[in-house]
């Protein structure tokens, strides 16, 4: 999808994060428990540490939702982010491909401001799956606690 991109790191992986940015998983955890029906990230796995893959749940082949955490479809397809204007053409795929690069040590002033309040405005979902479910029930809510894990928080643990 992006070829001949390259950028420099300016942070080390994991670290100097934004003082507003406090993701609960990293992109290494949100792979292994399964994101985005096991499709995104599967032809760029050279850009960034091979820890990352060793238990990420991918598909071979075309997008499979089984893959996911929650087993359900919590996407929107990459045209509907390209319509709402959502992609910076540096990260051609969206916020997780910005949120892996970030995490690895990138930084893109303006841009990664820009991401970090789209990733704060998901906490509404936070709210509304503690005020609609059981404490303890990961079960209920399923998709929304599904997006939740895309955006990089623990839908288990709410």
């Amino acid at each position: 999808m992006q070829q001949g991109y390259r950028y420099r790191l300016a942070a080390p992986v994991g670290g100097g994060l934004h003082l507003d940015f406090h993701p609960d998983l990293t992109p290494e955890t949100m792979l292994a428990l399964g994101v985005f029906g096991g499709k995104y990230m599967t032809d760029c796995r050279e850009e960034f540490p091979d820890s990352w893959f060793r238990h990420a749940r991918l598909a071979p082949g075309a997008r499979n939702p089984s893959l996911n955490y929650f087993g359900v479809d919590a996407s929107q397809p990459l045209r509907v982010w390209r319509a709402k204007g959502w992609i910076h053409p540096d990260d051609p795929r969206g916020w997780f491909q910005w949120y892996c690069r970030y995490f690895h040590g990138r930084r893109l002033p303006g841009e990664d401001e820009r991401q970090i309040g789209r990733w704060k405005a998901m906490r509404r979902h936070v709210a509304q799956v503690r005020r609609y479910c059981e404490p303890g029930d990961i079960w209920c809510r399923c998709r929304q606690r599904q997006a939740l894990l895309h955006w990089a928080y623990d839908g288990r643990k709410i």
